[in-house]
């Protein structure tokens, strides 16, 4: 990448990252989410222990899915509404990139920070102790594929008034591979197997998914903004 391309997208991240730290509530709100999910399953399920952990991994990342869903449907509004979204496409720089930097900023103040939280949801959920790390290294590079999607969609809906559901339809079926990539690597692990394979697996999207989602977003972000 040229030096003036990493400059700006430097730039960018650091702007997403300081507009996000002076509203708290984005960063907080999908772990109160997430942990008041969490804390229903045990009322639906029983509080069995046995039956807790069995359940646990797919719990946990049709939470975290649910949680990403919450917060993708705002990546880009902000710009959208200010009119720096039009200034970003008709800049010298790729759009792709500013998209890509939007991405990055959700993720480290969503799914990283959701990855560090884990372990606490996990105890919550009686899940094995050497499950944990596994669940986190799989939220980490999961996420980054959930943030890659939600952003695709997001790109599509920014324009649309209560684009919401329409996103939830776009990028659902985009992210079943990731829940099942990403359950079938915690399961693994916490019945004692090698989950380095779904983990490979996961490693793979999120890698295929830094080179095309900002391209597809780019352009949905080309499409809302001559509607």
């Amino acid at each position: 990448m040229p030096p003036e391309l990493g400059l700006f997208l430097r730039f960018q991240v650091q702007r997403h990252l300081s507009a996000a730290l002076r509203r708290p509530g984005d960063i907080f709100n999908p772990l109160v989410f997430f942990l008041m999910v969490v804390t229903l399953f045990p009322l639906g399920l029983g509080p069995d222990p046995e039956v807790l952990a069995d359940f646990a991994p797919g719990i946990v990342w049709v939470v975290a899915l649910l949680s990403s869903l919450t917060v993708s449907s705002r990546l880009f509004q902000a710009d959208y509404e200010d009119g720096t979204l039009e200034q970003l496409a008709l800049a010298p720089h790729p759009l792709a990139l500013a998209a890509m930097s939007e991405v990055l900023s959700h993720w480290l103040l969503s799914g990283v920070v959701l990855a560090l939280a884990s372990p606490v949801f996990a105890a919550m959920l009686n899940m094995p102790v050497q499950a944990i790390p596994t669940l986190m290294l799989s939220l980490v590079l999961g996420t980054l594929c959930l943030s890659l999607t939600g952003a695709i969609g997001a790109a599509l809906t920014v324009g649309l008034r209560r684009g919401g559901v329409l996103l939830s339809l776009l990028t659902i079926p985009l992210t079943v591979p990731v829940l099942i990539f990403g359950v079938g690597a915690v399961r693994e692990a916490a019945l004692g197997y090698d989950p380095s394979g779904w983990l490979a697996l996961l490693g793979a999207l999120a890698a295929g998914g830094l080179v095309l989602a900002p391209l597809a977003a780019a352009a949905g972000l080309r499409i809302s903004l001559e509607l």
